[in-house]
This record gives C-alpha cells, sequence and structure tokens, in this order.
C-alpha cells in the first residue's frame, strides 16, 4: 500500500477503505507520509468528500492514533462540550462552571483558534503563567476537586489531529465537513466523556454559514458518537453575529466571568443555559 495511491483513488472520487484510511493515519503519525502527501490528501478530500463510514473509519483511526483519557477514576457523571467556534463565542468558560456547580464533571480538551475564530485555550492564555499542558494524573486530580478542568491536546493525545489541525489551517481546506466531523469527535471521544454537546454555529461569523449545512454536520457528528456508545446531542446557534458584546481574548474571559455573577448579555447567557440544561438532561 502507498500514499500516492490512497491520495489518488480519493482524486479520482473513490471510497477509501478502513484499511486505506488507517495505513494513511499510522504513516503520517510515524512521519513516513510527509506534510505534502497530506497537504495532497486534504485537498483531495475537500474536493470528494467522505461518506459516512469514510468518516467514522477516519475519525477511529485518528481517536486511536495515540493516548486515550480514561476516566474510571473520576466520580460521578462525565461531561465534555465543543463549539465549532464563531466571533465572540466564549460559552466553554461558562457551561464548564455552571455544570460543575450542579453536579457534573466536565473534563474538557480544548484546542487553539482556526481561521478567524479564538479557541478557548487562547482565552484562557490570558491568565499569565496558565500552562495547558498537565499530566493526566494532575488533569483527573483537577476534575475531582473542582468538578471540571480544561487542557490542551499533549502530544500522545489524537496526534494524527494535531497534524491535520495544523494543514487544514494553511491549506484551505477548514471547511470541509467530515474534516471538521472528525477532527472534533476523536478529539471529544479520546476525552473520555460519558455524554457530549455540540454547539454547532451558523451564520455570517461561523464556517458553516449556511444552516442545512450547520444541521447536516451536526447530523454526521452526532452520527459518529453514537456509532461509538456515546450519548451526543447537538444544538444549532446563531452566528450571524458576534456572541455577546465583546469579542477578544481577555475582553471575554471578563464577559465570561460577568455572565457567571448574572450580569452577562442576554444572548450569550441564552446559549449558555441551553448547552448546560443538554448536559444536565444527559446526566440525569
Amino acid at each position: 500500500m502507498r500514499a500516492v495511491d490512497i491520495i489518488l483513488k480519493k482524486r479520482n472520487r473513490g471510497e477509501l477503505d478502513r484499511e486505506e484510511i488507517e495505513f494513511f493515519i499510522r504513516g503520517m503519525v510515524s512521519g513516513e507520509i510527509p506534510d505534502y502527501q497530506a497537504s495532497a490528501w486534504l485537498m483531495a478530500v475537500w474536493f470528494n468528500g467522505l461518506n459516512q463510514r469514510e468518516t467514522v473509519d477516519l475519525t477511529r483511526a485518528m481517536l486511536y492514533s495515540g493516548e486515550t483519557i480514561d476516566l474510571s477514576e473520576v466520580e460521578g457523571f462525565k461531561v465534555d462540550k465543543h463549539s465549532t467556534g464563531g466571533v465572540g463565542d466564549k460559552t466553554s468558560l461558562v457551561v464548564g462552571p455552571l455544570v460543575a456547580a450542579a453536579g457534573l464533571k466536565l473534563a474538557k480538551m480544548s484546542g487553539r483558534g482556526m481561521g478567524h475564530s479564538g479557541g478557548t485555550l487562547d482565552k484562557l492564555l490570558s491568565f499569565e503563567g496558565f500552562k495547558y499542558e498537565i499530566s493526566q494524573k494532575k488533569f483527573l486530580r483537577v476534575i475531582n476537586q473542582c468538578g471540571m478542568a480544561i487542557i490542551g491536546q499533549s502530544k500522545n493525545l489524537v496526534p494524527a489531529d494535531k497534524i491535520l489541525y495544523s494543514l487544514r489551517d494553511v491549506t484551505g481546506t477548514v471547511d470541509q465537513m467530515s474534516l471538521i466531523a472528525s477532527s472534533i469527535m476523536s478529539k471529544k471521544l479520546a476525552a473520555g466523556a460519558d455524554a457530549i454537546v455540540l454547539d454547532v454555529k451558523t451564520g455570517r461569523g461561523a464556517f458553516m454559514a449556511n444552516p442545512d449545512d450547520a444541521f447536516e454536520l451536526a447530523r454526521i457528528m452526532v452520527d459518529i458518537g453514537k456509532s461509538m456508545g456515546r450519548k451526543v446531542q447537538a444544538i444549532i446557534t446563531d452566528m450571524e453575529q458576534p456572541l455577546g458584546n465583546t469579542v477578544g481574548n481577555i475582553l471575554e474571559v471578563k464577559e465570561a466571568i460577568e455572565t457567571l455573577r448574572g450580569k452577562g448579555p442576554k444572548d450569550l447567557l441564552e446559549v449558555c443555559l441551553e448547552l448546560a440544561g443538554s448536559l444536565l438532561v444527559m446526566g440525569g
């Protein structure tokens, strides 16, 4: 099996089997398949897409490309949330403390910003000295003590996604649905939560500007999660204009804190309560 044959097959609109996808992901992580071939494959996928079975197989291959987190030492029901990103989206900083205060355990692995949207880690780096790469042992201890923890991807957690994530950002392939879905769900599944809520943004400030595309992305991700035995819900939320009143990492952190104090903007509060409510229902 050769990487170039897999690239050509997808370029020519062929359907990749599970072995071909796993071979390509393994080779990419080991360094045997270089970035330029991975970039060519990404562009072939962008033009010709992946079907549902290919997308599930890609997610599974990415998920098991490295370590996964075992949350069995965490007491209680473990949850996670993800947003597809948008301008002014600081919901994780509000939803996490809300559900932790209500008795759930939030175990979240976050990424840096991609495209025009800032990531949760970018916002948290507003705090001087903040470290998002900690050991799994410390991650579990913090969740048990505080009810929640947010970490970044370490080298050993879903390394395939880390490679593809950075390549997508510089190859014009950020907005391909199967690549978005597999990236999100491989990280979410690797983080080990019992239930996941997905905030899928639609509008001019989102990657999925068209509502139909947002619903399709949500469907793909929910199907992936259910196929791997997890509780997953998706909520489509509006990104026709920035969420809340502030844009910019440190400003968004301040607004999130104000929202937790009951003084935040109405639109941000509404979205956060909807997301938190879904997690609480799934958590019983």
